[in-house]
């Protein structure tokens, strides 16, 4: 592979990454056409329902498009199963005489054939350019679309010693204000937010996205016993966009009531039980919460929860991967909030673990980022 299939790549990932957040179900997907050493057309895909990258760019070359080469991080879909027509045909028809893919489609329905329905038609076909950087961009759809359930990332901001607030519960703000940013620009990504009704009757979150352009996500609530205060900041949006998910325990008036606010509300048959050292408590499984927001074609969620609803995502087995904010400072005492509740494991060997672990700063504070070891 030369310098300049890189170049290439590199910037069909970059155009493919203008449509994060605004996708799903879809992957995101960005092409590029070249021509004697010459980007000729580009494209990227916007929207669910709307042109593929790869007919935006082959609709921009036009004629030009035949004895050219197209860059895509994604294989070309070639099934009916889906609101637009196959894009290996219209690559076939174009001329296009070299395809470059950094990854094959995960998704059954592709997965391989699309891309020796080109070879078939005499195109060359190149795969495996920048597969790992292809990967992380479609991380979110490549389980989704295998498993229909969301990608989680379980977003912590603690001190160095772990804690996410004081024994008064004072919290904001551990993390300074280039955290706080970036957190935004990642709910600009994601399909969800999701926090427990302990956070809501704390802090009273909007759960929107703050910056220039963002979109806001989908925000959801899990509150087994309906508890959420109407006149919560969640239930005052009007996009149909928070989901409280809840119980069989919560009654029917209030779930009326949350519902005439503008909130989907999702009951959740089974509970998780867990117990503690005084009593055991019922909230909602987050595993069977998964399901049902897989079902509603939510393909990402980052859980921006406190100590208890971290804890259940992680011994739930639902986080795909952790982003920890830690501030340069120690809070100390047995009586503050830990970032992680519940029980401690016996042993150290039924620990959590996590892989391909990064760390870099982000203005005062270090942000670790990982994948679990399930």
């Amino acid at each position: 592979m030369t310098i300049s299939n890189k170049k290439y790549m590199k910037k069909a990932l970059a155009l493919a990454a203008k449509g994060k957040g605004r996708t799903s179900p879809n992957p995101v997907v960005g092409a590029v056409i070249v021509k004697g050493k010459r980007i000729i057309a580009e494209g990227f895909h916007k929207k669910a329902g709307t042109a593929h990258a790869e007919i935006v760019a082959l609709k921009k070359a036009g004629s030009k498009a035949r004895g050219a080469t197209l860059y895509i991080n994604l294989e070309p879909c070639c099934h009916t199963d889906k609101k637009t027509p196959p894009c290996t045909k219209a690559i076939i028809q174009s001329g296009i005489k070299k395809v470059v893919v950094a990854m094959k489609d995960p998704n059954p329905k592709v997965s391989g054939q699309g891309i020796r329905e080109l070879k078939k038609a005499g195109i060359n076909v190149e795969i495996g350019l920048m597969r790992e950087e292809a990967l992380k961009m479609n991380e979110a759809f490549a389980k989704f679309i295998k498993k229909k359930e969301p990608f989680v990332i379980l977003k912590m901001a603690q001190s160095l010693d772990g804690k996410i607030a004081t024994a008064k519960g004072e919290s904001k703000w551990i993390t300074g204000e280039e955290s706080r940013k970036l957190v935004h620009r990642v709910r600009n990504e994601v399909d969800a937010v999701l926090v427990g009704i302990g956070t809501v009757k704390k802090d009273d979150p909007s759960l929107t996205c703050r910056i220039k352009g963002g979109r806001n996500p989908y925000r959801i609530i899990a509150d087994s016993k309906l508890r959420i205060p109407l006149n919560s900041k969640v239930l005052g949006h009007k996009d149909n966009k928070t989901i409280i998910a809840t119980t069989k325990k919560a009654s029917k008036n209030k779930i009326a009531s949350v519902k005439k606010r503008g909130a989907y509300v999702l009951v959740i048959d089974d509970l998780i039980r867990k117990k503690t050292s005084t009593k055991v408590s019922n909230g909602v499984n987050l595993k069977s919460l998964m399901k049902g927001l897989g079902k509603l074609d939510i393909t990402s969620v980052m859980i921006e929860g406190g100590s208890s609803i971290n804890a259940s995502a992680l011994s739930g087995k639902i986080v795909d991967k952790v982003m920890i904010f830690i501030a340069p400072m120690l809070i100390g005492g047995t009586d503050s909030m830990p970032s992680v509740g519940g029980m401690s494991p016996d042993l150290l060997k039924k620990a959590t673990g996590i892989k391909n672990l990064k760390a870099r700063t982000v203005g005062r504070d270090i942000l670790v980022e990982g994948y679990l070891s399930l």
